[in-house]
């Protein structure tokens, strides 16, 4: 289970392919094509989240921008597009639906303003005048209406194709907090069939000519239809951070600590605040400024460098960082702002994750439901870690020295082995008191079977070779514990060691190690000595005692030659002292078996010993 998870929100950021864009009047739309339209700069950190690996990048400016770039970064967690189910394409149904709430049908829009018996509601309780009443662009409104409300004190009251009512006041007219005492009275008025999703406070500033909108917006949302991930987390007595509008989009509702900010600049700021901060729960964070100031004003060189900004600093939140934390980054929607409309753009959106769980590299795919977003957080947050009830015991096994197969793995890994075999396998090693047996991984639920509780199960992983990929051994691991095995023999990557990359080597190990002792389970490394030198040795012993794992094993069996006295020694020497060493390869007698232990050898691999 992750203790913190990073919700973060790109507002507006769609990656375009929405199977429905047409109905929406936005086929074509895609946002990240018209970021990267605008200049090759890379973004380095996104590419490391996988955003650039995601599947249907086929817009042409996208591959020329992908074209430009050498040496992109690798991903290092899981990543996909999500498209939306919900009948909107507007702020507040996109965060209800990334929140687990789905939207049948969509909030209510006033293209040709808002209808009398509203605007005289609103007129009778606030006590003052309502002028404009039209969609409008936030800046242009108060070009157009500042002078007539600087005379005559009525509230500009306006909308846009989003489901919102927005009041506009000049802040020596109407000071902020009466501004929010008229949106609480709309809120109130914007019911039924009138229930717009928010009602937004607009004070502005300055003189005729140069009016300009003040950091005092302030968003009043309709409730969600039900119960979402903030409530969920906070019922569940874990902490629920709002950054940004967070706040706002759910009315209040499931917030624990709210953080308002005035854009995307104090939106990462506080992000990475509280990155270095310690807390148990959900951090959720919108970074407004992609839709407010460069989507809806079509403004592209806007719009790039603010995702400049924040692929900066998301390479410092990921080395923020704790172990057993998850980073999610998504969007709510698209705007296009190469498009001849400022309005939101029906797309898919990207969800990208790492951190606790999604520390190997996965292609998710194209998901159908924002909703996908919900059950990735909540299962990290509130989903149990099942540790596997192993019959007998990890670890129980305590080698006889009189009997020296209770030091023995026995093993058939034979591409030519049947159930008769591995049934064979269990029954003599009940029979010599063997400290387990060793079979391929199709085998496991089988001789888990037949040893009920009387034998541990042991099997191998990226075997022979070594050579799969980081999640494929994971998956592997996991799924052979859940058949049943408690020890698992993997091979590392030697393809990788001999690149050079012993970083990737000291990573999968550990990533392995954690997901096997989730599971309640050992892992044993196998190094494959004859492949090695004197040097690689000496290395990958220092980095299987940091990795975690609770072995070290020589050989596969399958390689060029098996275990030596020299390498057992050396092995002992080398590694720390809570990694055992499993020597295996080419031992067939209890002799050459003894020699092995009086060498350094904890455990031994053998079909069988004469």
């Amino acid at each position: 289970m992750a203790k913190r998870v990073f919700l973060v929100v790109l507002d507006s950021f769609g990656i375009g392919l929405a199977p429905d864009a047409a109905s929406f009047g936005d086929e074509g739309s895609n946002t990240l094509a018209a970021v990267c339209s605008y200049s090759n700069e890379p973004f380095p950190n996104l590419a490391r989240m996988g955003l650039f690996d995601i599947d249907g990048h086929d817009d042409t400016r996208i591959k020329t921008y992908l074209d430009s770039w050498e040496d992109r970064p690798a991903p290092i967690g899981s990543y996909g597009r999500i498209r939306e189910l919900s009948a909107g394409k507007d702020s507040t149904i996109g965060h209800w639906e990334m929140a687990g709430a789905l939207s049948s049908s969509p909030l209510p829009t006033y293209p040709d303003g808002f209808p009398e018996e509203i605007i005289n509601e609103l007129k009778s309780r606030t006590g003052r005048d309502i002028i404009c009443n039209k969609p409008y662009s936030g800046t242009e409104v108060i070009k157009d209406y500042g002078d007539e409300h600087m005379k005559t004190g009525a509230l500009i009251v306006y909308t846009s194709a989003d489901s919102v009512l927005q009041i506009a006041a000049h802040e020596d007219i109407v000071s902020r907090e009466e501004l929010y005492g008229y949106c609480k009275i709309a809120r109130e008025i914007m019911c039924g069939k009138h229930a717009v999703g928010r009602v937004i406070a607009r004070p502005f500033e300055g003189t005729s000519g140069s009016f300009t909108r003040t950091d005092g917006r302030h968003d009043f949302s309709l409730e969600a239809p039900a119960a979402t991930l903030p409530d969920v987390i906070k019922a569940a007595g874990l902490d629920v951070i709002s950054i940004g509008k967070i706040n706002d989009l759910f009315a209040g509702r499931g917030i624990t600590s709210s953080n308002p900010t005035s854009g995307n600049t104090e939106g990462i700021a506080k992000m990475l605040e509280y990155a270095d901060k310690d807390f148990n729960g959900l951090c959720y964070i919108n970074l407004v400024d992609f839709d407010m100031k460069y989507g809806h004003r079509n403004d592209i060189e806007g719009y790039n460098k603010a995702m400049h900004e924040f692929d900066d600093a998301l390479g410092q939140m990921i080395s923020l960082l704790y172990p057993g934390d998850l980073l999610i980054i998504t969007a709510d929607h698209g705007c296009d702002p190469s498009t001849e409309s400022t309005d939101h753009s029906r797309e898919t959106v990207p969800v990208l994750v790492y951190g606790e769980g999604y520390d190997v590299p996965h292609n998710m795919g194209t998901m159908a439901g924002f909703t996908h977003v919900a059950d990735i957080a909540f299962d990290a947050l509130m989903a149990p870690s099942i540790r596997r009830e192993f019959s007998p015991e990890v670890n129980s096994n305590v080698p006889n020295p009189d009997n020296i197969m209770s030091y023995v793995d026995m093993t058939n890994l034979k591409v030519t082995a049947c159930e008769d075999d591995i049934r064979d396998l269990v029954k003599r090693a009940i029979e010599a008191g063997a400290a387990s047996v060793c079979v391929q991984p199709c085998f496991v639920k089988l001789a888990s079977r037949e040893a009920k509780g009387r034998l541990s199960i042991c099997t191998v992983i990226g075997f022979p070779n070594g050579y799969q990929t980081t999640a494929c051994k994971k998956f592997e691991a996991m799924e052979a514990c859940d058949n049943g095995a408690c020890e698992i023999d993997m091979v590392i990557n030697q393809c990788m060691l001999k690149s050079g990359d012993i970083n990737a080597v000291g990573a999968e190990i550990d990533i392995i190690a954690r997901a096997v002792h989730a599971k309640g389970a050992i892992l044993k490394v196998i190094i494959e000595t004859c492949n090695l030198t004197q040097k690689e040795k000496a290395v990958l012993c220092h980095v299987v005692t940091v990795s975690g794992a609770d072995f070290i094993k020589t050989s596969t069996g399958f390689g060029s030659a098996g275990a030596t006295l020299e390498d057992v020694a050396y092995l002992r020497k080398m590694c720390g002292s809570n990694v055992r060493v499993k020597a295996a390869g080419g031992i067939r007698s209890k002799e050459d078996a003894q020699k092995m232990i009086d060498a350094g050898a904890d455990r031994i691999g053998a079909s069988a010993l004469k």
